[in-house]
């Protein structure tokens, strides 16, 4: 049966804001909620209460201290019967206010403000506040999502050049609860040369992130964060010895989830021993031994295409491959990564038309053993470099990414432009992004159905689904899925199918296509700068292979 809460702000406190978010919330949590609304006695209080067989009464008072502190006490004098009977009573004020109420020992909850979303939420589904230190958040990805609705998962990148510095910002973000994962920046020696001393340069130690070493580096760095909201933590699937660094990593961290390219982090982006066959092979292997493991994998594949200055439809057409290599290679819980402002200059709404194309698309893989969960984050590149058009930046972006309702936003810190966020500066990013999304959650408007937005999903769609088939007609051998075949795919990129401008003179890829903003939307171009679609950008360049044909 569903539990009844009444709330209103008592006496002549007439602020209601705070009394309107908490049944917001209630209702959120499942409870029938009423409103009193502001300046009510003390003896209407109690009527309602009783008329609405209440099992919770919130009682709202932000006024001065002394006042209310009399008021209070004539209203806990007043409703002791009524707790006594089993009705509960929480308060909500000032924290001077907060303060003289607990004094009273009649509430059996007092809220101040400073409380997080989630520890109010927790409150009302009877589960333990984070603010009690409690290490019984949950400890894997999907659990600790759905403990969180509707409210999405909070990550983070961090990683300083200082092993001890970045163990000591860990432990201060656990215990601002403010992250619920920790993504571990680790340095590029790293991600390719752990369990080769031999191949590591001193001199780039700490390039890029915290220069692990040793087993117990990771060891020391989860104990860290074992404070606070005991956030999860996740690393780099690295370049090299990838099943060796997902055991490493298993065993040390408990990675929450792996995070791996389709077609990068090789030797086609100069990140990695491996050729571009070779390399997609390898990843394959790596998403095959999280899957059977049961562990998240998400696929950091299309924004590097976009941090090129790919097309929109080569981002589309390569999160489709990641989801359905994915799928392919046991992943049972699959996290859609979709980085907006990517390239940066992207509108708005061609941001959102292509990932909603990219949703549509993917969304027939989804079943009982293919879940699939939406993770968004601000572009790279995007951010601009004065600090407060930085921050103005993050809090628009993340309000925007809100319309596709994402399991898990990636906070990429204001400070990108410039250098690596210190701890400080990611709990400061994690606040801007926490009110962007209460916002939003509080009723946001419905981007998606915007009717310019539509028609270019469905453009891309189409365009997308052209440019697949030229990936499928690459193929000779019917036994074998061109979709996951490795050699397949990298003769996607060889032959240019899968291009984007950054690539040239590269040894793999093609870089032949140009790319222009227009109308918001990235678009591949020809000579003149006049914008082509997908059949024929392919014919220019396959006049006589035939690809692109049914």
């Amino acid at each position: 049966m569903m539990k009844t809460v009444v709330a209103g702000a008592l006496g002549e406190c007439v602020h209601v804001a705070g009394v309107s978010n908490f049944l917001r919330l209630a209702e959120m949590a499942g409870w029938r909620t009423v409103f009193l609304g502001p300046a009510v006695p003390v003896k209407e209080f109690i009527q309602a209460a009783i008329r609405e067989k209440a099992d919770l009464v919130g009682v709202s008072y932000r006024l001065t201290p002394e006042t209310g502190e009399r008021l209070l006490g004539e209203f806990a004098e007043a409703a002791d019967e009524l707790r006594s009977k089993g009705v509960r009573f929480a308060f909500a004020g000032t924290p001077p206010v907060a303060e003289r109420a607990q004094k009273l020992g009649f509430f059996e909850q007092i809220f101040d403000g400073s409380e997080l979303t989630e520890d109010t939420l927790a409150y009302l589904r009877g589960e333990a506040s984070s603010q009690a230190g409690s290490s019984s958040f949950p400890q894997t990805t999907i659990e600790r999502r759905l403990w969180k609705a509707p409210f999405p998962l909070l990550r983070h990148h961090f990683g300083l050049p200082s092993l001890e510095e970045t163990r000591e910002g860990i432990r201060k973000i656990a215990e601002a609860r403010i992250l619920d994962v920790i993504s571990l920046g680790i340095d590029q020696d790293a991600q390719e040369n752990f369990f080769h001393p031999e191949r590591q340069d001193p001199r780039r130690k700490g390039a890029g992130g915290v220069p692990v070493r040793t087993a117990e580096d990771y060891r020391m760095l989860y104990e860290a964060s074992r404070t606070g909201n005991f956030p999860l933590l996740r690393t780099y699937s690295g370049t090299d010895d990838f099943i060796r660094l997902a055991e490493l990593y298993l065993d040390t961290i408990h990675n929450a989830w792996c995070a791996i390219p389709l077609f990068w982090f090789n030797q086609m982006d100069g990140r990695g021993p491996w050729d571009l066959a070779g390399s997609i092979h390898e990843h394959q292997q790596v998403m095959a031994w999280y899957g059977a493991r049961n562990v998240p994998v998400e696929l950091n594949e299309p924004h590097h295409w976009g941090m090129r200055d790919a097309p929109d439809v080569i981002f589309v057409v390569s999160a489709f491959l990641s989801a359905y290599n994915a799928k392919a290679f046991g992943v049972k819980d699959y996290i859609a990564q979709m980085m907006f402002n990517s390239p940066p200059g992207t509108s708005d709404a061609m941001d959102l038309a292509k990932m909603l194309a990219i949703l549509e698309m993917i969304q027939p893989l989804a079943g009982p053993d293919f879940r699939i969960w939406i993770q968004t984050r601000t572009g790279l590149l995007s951010y601009p470099l004065d600090p407060a058009a930085a921050r103005a930046h993050l809090s628009a972006s993340i309000y925007l990414q809100m319309a596709l309702k994402p399991d898990i936003v990636h906070i990429v810190g204001h400070t990108e432009a410039d250098h690596a966020a210190t701890a400080d500066e990611v709990i400061e990013a994690a606040k801007m992004a926490r009110r962007a999304i209460e916002n939003a959650l509080a009723g946001q408007p419905a981007m998606i159905y915007d009717p310019l937005l539509m028609r270019r999903k469905e453009e891309l769609i189409q365009e997308a689904k052209i440019t697949l088939r030229a990936i499928q007609n690459l193929s000779s051998d019917e036994n074998r899925d061109p979709f996951t075949d490795p050699n397949v795919l990298a003769a996607s990129v060889t032959s240019g199918i899968m291009d984007a401008p950054q690539l040239k003179n590269n040894r793999f890829g093609r870089g032949k296509i140009r790319t222009r903003i227009i109308g918001g939307a990235c678009l591949a171009v020809d000579e003149n700068g006049t914008p082509i679609s997908e059949s024929q950008r392919l014919e220019k360049f396959f006049k006589t292979g035939g690809i692109i044909n049914d």
